[in-house]
């Protein structure tokens, strides 16, 4: 496998190289892309350093994989590139989401779908993707109707300044110094903010739509409806969501349990309250606190939490590829 990163210095593009790395993809050349200042650093792979380079068609040419892990403008920038070169380009951002004719893939859920892809196939958002993770088994014991989700984000979902936000604000704060919120729209250090992308006009924000649009398209329904809360919380990794979610037959907690237990990248936890600390740096989506939906039979209500940067990005855009790889 011939693979570049685009956006390898990044959280995300970093961690792809872990991933790649630690899954043991049988790579042949892996080359390694960052803007102009980070040009003839070194990033470490597998015992060896990989020299960053700038994107050009020429460093393109060859490739069998590009993962994408760049800006929605950088990566409507790359593209034609990427596409010329003849390698499928696996993005990261949301440019590309909603396309007619990009796969939108989750593979545990909707593989498949990959393989129908025309260059192009997009990484859905972090929080959808971990939602699903604890949704699609219970949706195979009867189609969902319905979700209402509330999610509660780790500030590294903003990226590295979101993370040193966080903790300069806690020095300063116990130091009893005032803090001055710059990456956030308010201070985030001991505080929750229910504000996370831009405000549309039916009184959602974009993060929040991304739940009902993607989830749509994920799992081939049209017509679900989607009810979503997007809560940014100081917490430094890992992404937790409550959901209720109402099914068109009622499902029982147990059946429920037992799919989702049965269910790959998934693990049941029943002896305590999954937390995103714990599941931090790992790849799979930990879901507990199953239970009846008291205001409609056919409701379930449940807590689940994933690594945002890794199955909520990197590992799953890595996964896709290694669908593709395995399916030819």
């Amino acid at each position: 496998m011939k693979i570049g990163i685009l956006g390898a210095t990044g959280a995300v593009g970093r961690q792809m190289l872990e991933c790649i790395e630690e899954r043991q993809l049988p790579v042949e050349e892996l080359r390694v892309f960052a803007s102009e200042r980070s040009k003839g650093k070194k990033l470490p792979f597998a015992g060896q350093e990989l020299t960053l380079e700038v994107v050009s068609q020429e460093r393109l040419n060859g490739l069998d994989y590009v993962l994408g892990a760049v800006s929605n403008s950088l990566s409507k920038e790359y593209r034609p590139l990427v596409e010329k070169s003849g390698a499928v380009y696996i993005d990261n951002s949301s440019a590309f989401r909603q396309e007619d004719g990009v796969p939108l893939v989750v593979p545990e859920i909707n593989g498949q779908d990959a393989l129908d892809h025309h260059g192009v196939i997009a990484n859905p958002n972090c929080s959808t993707a971990i939602t699903l993770m604890a949704l699609a088994p219970i949706a195979k014991l009867s189609p969902i109707k319905a979700v209402n989700a509330c999610t509660y984000q780790a500030v590294s979902g903003a990226g590295m300044g979101g993370i040193s936000e966080l903790k300069d604000e806690v020095t300063a704060l116990t130091k009893g110094e005032s803090v001055e919120a710059k990456v956030f729209p308010a201070q985030i250090a001991f505080n929750v903010i229910a504000d996370i992308g831009g405000p549309l006009e039916n009184g959602y924000t974009t993060e929040e739509m991304k739940m009902q649009n993607e989830g749509r398209k994920i799992l081939h329904l049209p017509d679900l409806l989607v009810t979503c809360t997007c809560v940014r919380v100081p917490v430094y990794r890992s992404h937790s969501i409550a959901v209720t979610v109402v099914t068109e037959e009622p499902v029982s907690v147990e059946a429920a349990e037992n799919a989702i237990a049965a269910f790959d990248g998934d693990i049941l936890v029943t002896d305590h309250t999954p937390t995103p600390l714990e599941n931090s740096d790992k790849d799979i989506v930990q879901v507990g606190r199953l239970r009846r939906d008291l205001t409609n039979p056919n409701g379930l209500t449940l807590w689940c939490t994933g690594d945002q940067i890794r199955k909520g990005a990197a590992t799953n855009a890595v996964q896709i590829m290694e669908y593709l790889e395995n399916n030819k």
